[in-house]
């Protein structure tokens, strides 16, 4: 019952015009308007990427394959890629290692940890609803990821064990990485802290709960330069790496990072941000 409810509100909000539709999902997390005609904070930027910015340099930003080739090219180290593609039952014929993971190549927020030799039937049930499109209404909004091959990835885990890997993501503005961002135990308590790119800790609360000062990483100044040149063709872009035994392996790009919704207490970084990011002129849809 409660998925059909879902299924119908989707539905409805769907067929109200986005542009409609972002105010009402902003209004309703941060309480305040949505400026979408002249943007002035970073959320509210995003909003506007969201509503208005089909160019051709955003295209591959959420197509997961498109973007680890893209830093391959660009001399980054990628996870091990184990297999890609539709057919779970091909996937579970190899001969994959002690530890995995299994992503959607065209969504955000669905993985599946895996353990030596797949179990066919239980990753039909976990997947169940992975090729037929987004996870929200928010991510259905943003037109990237409507240009992502639709399959499976299978990669090898991170790390030796199953300790949370800190995942470090930069916020770049035309090619110089302006904030980090950590996250921590995503899986379980999820803490998010952020910094300065000289790793001086700000105390301000995005989303999740305050997460601890942690020692500035020993390869930050390797992620600065690979964020600067990833970054560098984009007017904004985020850029995710680990660290494992000293090295820095890429993780994602994110062209509309929280979905543009996802506010900063106290809201004065968000003014911060937005007058880092200069948006593209054209003729808006």
């Amino acid at each position: 019952m409660k998925s059909a409810l879902k299924r119908l509100y989707q539905m409805l909000v769907t067929r109200v015009p986005i542009s409609a539709r972002r105010r009402i999902m902003y209004f309703r997390v941060t309480r305040r308007p949505l400026h979408l005609r002249r943007p002035r904070l970073f959320t509210e930027k995003v909003n506007w990427r969201v509503v208005n910015d089909r160019r051709d340099i955003l295209a591959g930003t959420c197509d997961k394959l498109w973007m680890q080739d893209y830093a391959k090219d660009a001399g980054c180290k990628v996870p091990n890629r184990l297999w890609a593609g539709t057919s779970l039952a091909e996937l579970a014929k190899l001969d994959l290692p002690a530890r995995w993971v299994l992503k959607p190549n065209h969504s955000s927020g669905r993985v599946y940890f895996g353990d030596g030799k797949p179990d066919l039937e239980e990753l039909l049930y976990v997947t169940e609803g992975w090729m037929d499109g987004q996870t929200s209404i928010t991510l259905a909004d943003e037109w990237a990821y409507g240009k992502a091959r639709k399959c499976f990835i299978a990669e090898e885990r991170l790390g030796q064990t199953d300790a949370d890997l800190p995942d470090y993501k930069f916020f770049v503005f035309h090619g110089k990485p302006e904030l980090i961002q950590v996250d921590s135990s995503r899986f379980n308590g999820h803490e998010r802290r952020l910094y300065t790119p000289s790793w001086e800790p700000l105390d301000v609360v995005n989303i999740y709960p305050l997460g601890p000062v942690a020692p500035r990483p020993s390869t930050l100044d390797d992620m600065l330069s690979a964020a600067a040149t990833l970054g560098e063709p984009f007017d904004f872009i985020r850029v995710d790496f680990y660290e494992v035994d000293g090295e820095v392996i890429f993780g994602e790009l994110t062209p509309y990072p929280g979905g543009g919704i996802e506010p900063y207490s106290p809201r004065s970084l968000d003014a911060v941000l937005g007058g880092k990011w200069t948006l593209p002129q054209f003729q808006k849809i």
